[in-house]
């Protein structure tokens, strides 16, 4: 049996329904809310399913190679949903272990009794664990849905991890030594012109980085050298990276402002490659303290129309490898499928090359690497719907399609004058 929703009519009833008075009451419909979000999280997770096996037995059907099988499955899971292709990915793999491996997990949450992610904290904790094992830790953890319900992340996290040593103290220890295989340092925007820098490290040496960080802040606190704790280990960290003794170390930017911003005061908003939008002030910020410092800095001019479309840079381009890939780049910014923001790494014909595609920026994109390998899939289909603000709609093997937009290059925002202000109040 099918289930047909009226969707519609749902989100008007919840939107236009009164709240009611009683304190009471509202956190009764709070709970139910919770508590029916969850249980629609996990038929979205047996939908996902569905759909993964529905597609994959047709790309069998297909000849397509058993390694290729599931490609595309876990984005169009992340397309409907609303997320990135990696959270599709982590979505589709939970719904296979929920499904075949811990039912009573699977109940639990169907129930509504625990959310989403605490549902994949399990599955996450099993993972190192064969099946027969992983049932045997989802009987003890998940069998009293009322238990479970009342449990805290850390403490399904500190659950899972005693029954898994205790099932397969190998298997954990191969798990631990691989995790430090995949130690690492990554970087994501943070509010307000700043970033996290984020380092994945094994434990002892993790604490031992910590440690040392806030044993020198805490010295240079208490002889009057700096003021805060969590500043000076901020500081100490980049000192102790970068080997400058001020903290500066010159590094390649690339910014794009408009002129009016750059040179004028204007207050339209700049992007910083691999961070995002940021203030045209800080722009300037940053174009007058690297000259200032006396660090090498070029200037590139991009031509744009009245309507924001990249159509030229100058001659400076020929000293770049493949200047249309630095102009797609420039143009995209991000992975241009929807809700995606990961890094570009591939320049996407939109109407594969082997067909006859051209290789211009209307007929180009940038896309990360898994997004361009989900492309390639059978039955998916991407076309240019408006070259002036590059527009492409891509169409998935179900016929469901999503538009993307090249965001629009910074120019310059029309503030209203005082008087008008005045006006206006």
């Amino acid at each position: 049996m099918t289930i047909r929703l009226d969707h519609t009519a749902h989100r008007r009833m919840l939107a236009a329904s009164p709240l009611p008075d009683d304190p009471a009451q509202l956190v009764d419909e709070l709970r139910e809310l919770e508590e029916l979000t969850c249980a629609a999280q996990a038929r979205q997770a047996r939908l996902s399913l569905a759909l993964d096996h529905v597609q994959r037995r047709a790309a069998e059907q297909a000849g397509v190679d058993d390694n290729k099988l599931s490609r595309g499955i876990a984005h169009q899971i992340a397309l409907a949903r609303r997320v990135s292709p990696h959270r599709g990915r982590q979505l589709l793999s939970l719904a296979r272990h929920l499904a075949a491996e811990l039912p009573h997990t699977h109940a639990a949450f169907a129930a509504g009794r625990i959310t989403e992610w605490r549902a994949s904290l399990i599955a996450r904790e099993s993972a190192c664990l064969s099946r027969d094992q992983r049932a045997v830790l989802d009987e003890k953890i998940a069998n009293d849905p009322a238990s479970l319900e009342n449990m805290g992340d850390r403490q399904i996290i500190g659950e899972c991890r005693k029954f898994a040593a205790q099932l397969d103290p190998g298997a954990v220890a191969a798990r631990r030594r691989r995790a430090e295989t995949e130690r690492r340092v990554s970087i994501r925007p943070a509010p307000d012109s700043m970033v996290y820098v984020t380092s994945l490290l094994p434990v002892a040496e993790g604490v031992g980085v910590y440690a040392s960080l806030r044993a020198e802040a805490q010295t240079k606190v208490s002889t009057g050298e700096a003021t805060n704790v969590s500043q000076a280990m901020a500081d100490e960290l980049v000192r102790r990276i970068t080997g400058a003794p001020d903290g500066v170390q010159p590094v390649a930017l690339r910014i794009t402002v408009s002129d009016q911003a750059l040179l004028t005061g204007a207050h339209d908003t700049a992007f910083l490659s691999g961070y995002g939008a940021i203030a045209a002030s800080h722009a300037r910020d940053l174009t007058s303290d690297a000259i200032t410092a006396g660090h090498r800095t070029w200037f590139k001019s991009l031509y744009t129309d009245r309507n924001g479309k990249l159509v030229a840079m100058d001659s400076a381009a020929r000293l770049f490898p493949a200047p249309l890939a630095e102009a797609l780049d420039l143009r995209d910014q991000w992975c241009r499928t929807p809700w995606c923001d990961a890094p570009i790494r591939h320049h996407d014909h939109i109407q594969p090359k082997r067909l006859g595609g051209p290789t211009s920026s209307a007929n180009e994109q940038g896309l990360c690497e898994a997004c361009n390998l989900a492309k390639e899939a059978p039955g998916w289909r991407a076309t240019t719907i408006d070259a002036i603000r590059h527009t492409v709609r891509t169409v998935t093997p179900t016929g469901h399609s999503y538009l993307s937009t090249a965001p629009p290059l910074p120019s310059p925002i029309q503030l209203p004058d005082s008087t008008a202000l005045k006006r206006a109040g």
